[in-house]
């Protein structure tokens, strides 16, 4: 019998593909439902109005006003409380975000120059939260310092505002962000959960369709005759579709959503396909390795679930103990990731991310074992036919 050709064997994998509603919607509409329900989630960009208690325990004219200064910062919106225990119930229920406590005779011991001190308590547990209400409130306590410095100043002889404004911060410092100057943690966080949810879809995609071909006509069937034209075939049907789609996502974050583009898309859609190329190779080899699809999908998801946390984005690659750089070194988005950053903040070089595509090249060697694998399965289901014949 005639070996098929590979544009009949494409032909019959996008069929098979397609006949199975999963796979279609992995291939199709759930990764792009996915994506504009992550953005629909941080849409608005940055915090604005995050609750926090004050507390006022002196009641007077200069504590009223540092509330106002806090409740002047887009980023906070003050609560007042009667009493420590209430704020406290308040922020350990998270209806509020921090609390501020201003003590008593706090305007006599400014006056007197005695610097009282105020307490602010912040949850950290919510980290994005925490930084952002830390941060505003620190902006918002340094400015009411500086007026009340330049107000004494003005008090003990400097008639010049500017002056005294001069002697009350005598040092100003400008901090200027060089990338997401607008500190948009949705395009922070966005540009990162999507790849991180396009490398489940891939591996899982991977997986899928090894085991959609082994349950509908057999691995031992279909790889017989021709295993590199079969394997090829079947990459082919599904690298294009998830090429495609990372196209779509980094192409509707820079046009659709307007952030920024500082590199060469040619890098960037060439490393997507080797991220691809690179999931597949996994998902192919954790169904052959248990020839069980339920037990592959576990492995699927004990993979890629947690590669978020391993991407290095919200938190330092440099600064993960050595475990964890293990293992986020097998992971493929941890590798594309880098360069997607590259391309779109710094306009990284080739020789910048080569070793990002090096290293995404590198899983490609995993198709050498798959290759093998499907052979010795080949082999052995021949030996058993020639047995039974």
């Amino acid at each position: 019998m005639d070996k098929p050709s590979f544009a009949s064997r494409l032909l019959d994998e996008l069929r098979l593909t397609l006949s199975d509603r999963w796979l279609t919607a992995l291939l199709g509409w759930l990764p792009l439902a996915l994506f504009l329900l992550v953005w629909a989630i941080f849409s608005s960009g940055t915090g604005r109005d995050l609750p926090i208690g004050v507390v006022d325990l002196d009641h007077s004219a200069m504590s009223r006003n540092l509330a106002r200064y806090y409740d002047a910062s887009p980023t906070l919106e003050t609560r007042r409380f009667t009493s420590v225990q209430e704020a406290t119930a308040s922020l350990n229920s998270a209806e509020t975000y921090a609390t501020v406590i201003i003590p008593s005779n706090f305007e006599k011991a400014t006056l007197r120059g005695e610097s009282p001190e105020v307490t602010a308590l912040y949850n950290s547990q919510y980290i994005l939260i925490g930084k952002l209400v830390n941060a505003a409130m620190t902006q918002s306590q340094s400015t009411f310092a500086a007026m009340v410095e330049t107000k004494g100043k003005m008090l003990h002889g400097t008639t010049v505002s500017t002056q005294a404004a001069g002697q009350s911060v005598p040092v100003r410092f400008q901090l200027v962000p060089l990338f997401n100057n607008g500190t948009n943690y949705a395009q922070f966080l966005v540009s990162a959960i999507i790849p991180a949810l396009w490398q489940i879809v891939i591996v899982a995609s991977g997986m899928l369709s090894m085991a959609l071909t082994d349950k509908r006509i057999g691995l031992e069937n279909i790889f017989k005759q021709g295993l590199l034209s079969a394997l090829v075939a079947k990459v082919t049907g599904l690298l294009i579709p998830l090429w495609l789609m990372g196209v779509v996502f980094a192409t509707a974050m820079h046009f659709g959503l307007g952030w920024p583009m500082n590199g060469s898309w040619t890098l960037l859609f060439a490393s997507q396909g080797l991220m691809v190329s690179a999931g597949l190779a996994v998902g192919s080899l954790l169904y052959l390795g248990t020839r069980d699809a339920t037990r592959a999908m576990s492995l699927v998801a004990g993979f890629t679930a947690p590669a978020f946390a391993f991407m290095g984005v919200s938190f330092p690659a440099s600064d993960m103990p050595f475990l964890a750089q293990c293992w986020r070194a097998m992971l493929p988005i941890s590798h594309y990731i880098t360069v997607q950053i590259g391309q779109f903040n710094y306009g990284a070089t080739l020789i910048q991310i080569q070793p990002m595509l090096l290293a995404l090249a590198s899983f490609s060697l995993i198709w050498l074992l798959v290759a093998a694998k499907l052979k010795r399965l080949c082999r052995s289901a021949t030996l058993i036919q020639e047995a039974g014949i």
